[in-house]
């Protein structure tokens, strides 16, 4: 485990869960697995301490625990899960945009609550939206049920697996392993006809605004209208069944972004819907972690095609066949059955994202004369030093300096080849070439320091300017107040003149430093998750 993700996971943790959450999660990062009482020892915590920071990672699903040989029961903390924290707000996003406000509520509940009963998720749900509608209207729990049936159904939810319960430990009777099959199966006591609910309001309903108003409509919202809204958390009809994010389909769901986007933007938009209706059709056929879908014919990928994109069979093969003979392979021909049989190959085009990802931060940091060198020794594979001068054009001193100044930085790898058995230079030759892989994680683990730098910069901004973001929320506070009382426009403005002119100014540019900090700790985790795809690829 590399120390970039230690360091970034305990900055992580420490701002989502505190130092005591913090400690013990750094602790097992870096020395492994170990029982409650040596965690105790080696964080010189309490050991009621311990057992809440370790409930918390294991509700948040970053832990497993095991009992060993010895009987006693080891945690392990998964870093690569604490990382992504980083991910969230794309999650919510991304929930959003396929499910509108009730997934974007579901996803964000469920992150930020770890693991949650479907009625318990539903009613919060409910009634947050309900808090946020105007006056009078409110939400109905079934609806916001049905929504969370589609993200099961789509897998973008699942089942916790509850681990199965020692003999002597008189655990519940009534929890048991959940097997693969059922991650994805409603309980029957939550299973009703979602076909028959209708709606008292639409997710796109309009919001209260946030004016001073705000806090006396708060107590007088209605409550929600679904018999579980009063209902104990003991004596929910779901008890025992608990949900949490499936952090995989999320995955394979951006991937596939990716690799469209790329498409659009290489051919048009008519590849990238036949390439969407082959991922379509691949999700029942293959294998989350296969490298490879199942073949397809040109005559299903016709029928599968949407109706408004008002392709032809003859045009579909055309494009079909240019996809073929791309230079990327990310579609491959398979057999000519069926009008022609094609494999899309997810492994190439996670490879073709990786290398324009890397080309770029070629050209940026070393500039556009590196980058041809580096393109140059991705196209031939291996190239002594006097091939790169000649076929890159550029002037041998400047090529010499260049190429070894990829070399010193581990972007570009050298291989000897002996005439002789002596190994003597002048009787050698020197091929250059790049190792994709090796790159890969090289760049992977740049990017979890600059992640982390990022991160600690926010908070020091944040810290520095605690005092001036506090006085500025008390006045806000006051505004608020004295709007909702009806206050006339000179007390607000005394309340506004509180706050000097270059303190305003400071924290205008305090809110864009964050702002910044935050798109580029975003930006940052969408080169992560493509470096990170390739290297799993590849390995698999």
């Amino acid at each position: 485990m590399a120390q970039s993700q230690v360091r970034l996971g305990r900055l992580l943790l420490q701002h989502q869960h505190g130092d005591i959450v913090e400690n013990v999660g750094a602790f097992l990062a870096a020395n492994g697995s170990f029982p409650l009482k040596d965690i105790a020892t080696g964080t010189r915590l309490r050991v009621d301490e311990v057992k809440k920071a370790l409930c918390a990672l294991i509700q948040h699903n970053m832990m497993d625990f095991e009992r060993s040989k010895r009987g006693l029961l080891e945690y392990t903390i998964h870093i690569n899960k604490v990382l992504l924290i980083t991910r969230y707000p794309r999650y919510i996003y991304s929930a959003k945009t396929l499910y509108g406000d009730v997934g974007e509520f579901l996803v964000e509940e469920l992150l930020n609550h770890g693991q949650m009963m479907m009625s318990q998720v539903c009613r919060r749900v409910a009634e947050r939206i309900t808090q946020a509608l105007e006056e009078g209207q409110s939400m109905d729990e079934f609806q916001v049920r049905k929504t969370f049936v589609e993200l099961v159904k789509t897998h973008f939810i699942q089942r916790v697996v509850v681990p199965p319960a020692d003999s002597g430990d008189g655990a519940d009777s009534e929890t048991e392993l959940v097997k693969e099959k059922e991650m994805f199966l409603i309980p029957p006591a939550m299973d009703i006809d979602y076909s028959k609910v209708h709606p008292s309001v639409t997710s796109s309903s309009k919001r209260k605004r946030e004016d001073g108003e705000e806090g006396d409509k708060v107590a007088k919202r209605p409550r929600s209208t679904s018999p579980l809204s009063d209902e104990k958390l003991e004596d929910a009809p779901d008890k025992g069944v608990y949900w949490h994010v499936n952090f995989n389909r999320f995955h394979h769901f951006f991937r596939d972004q990716a690799v469209l986007s790329a498409i659009n933007s290489k051919i048009d938009r008519y590849a990238c819907e036949i390439v969407r209706t082959m991922l379509r059709m691949s999700e029942k056929t293959s294998a989350p972690t296969a490298t490879a879908t199942q073949p397809m014919s040109s005559h299903e990928i016709f029928q599968k095609l949407p109706s408004e994109l008002d392709l032809k069979r003859q045009t579909l093969v055309e494009y079909l066949t240019l996809l073929a003979e791309d230079k990327t392979e990310i579609v491959n021909k398979a057999g000519e059955s069926g009008g022609g049989m094609y494999v899309l190959n997810i492994q190439k085009a996670l490879q073709t994202l990786c290398k324009a990802t890397i080309e770029s931060v070629v050209q940026e940091r070393f500039g556009s004369k590196c980058s041809r060198i580096f393109r140059l020794l991705l196209m031939k594979r291996h190239l002594e030093q006097k091939q790169v001068e000649d076929m890159a054009m550029i002037p041998a001193k400047e090529a010499k300096e260049l190429l070894y100044k990829l070399f010193s930085e581990n972007f570009v790898t050298m291989q000897e080849i002996p005439k002789t058995p002596d190994h003597a230079p002048s009787r050698t030759f020197y091929l250059f070439g790049i190792n994709i892989h090796q790159v890969s994680r090289m760049l992977l683990d740049r990017c979890y320091k600059a992640l982390g730098n990022l991160i600690s910069r926010r908070e020091h901004e944040n810290i520095e300017n605690r005092r001036l973001v506090e006085k500025s929320q008390r006045v806000d506070a006051i505004a608020a107040s004295l709007q909702s009382s009806g206050a006339d426009s000179t007390q607000m403005s005394e309340v506004e003149e509180m706050i000097t002119p270059p303190e305003r100014q400071q924290l205008n540019k305090l809110k864009h430093d964050v702002n910044k900090l935050e798109q580029s700790e975003l930006q940052l985790d969408e080169t992560i998750f493509l470096l990170e795809s390739y290297v799993l690829t590849s390995q698999v």
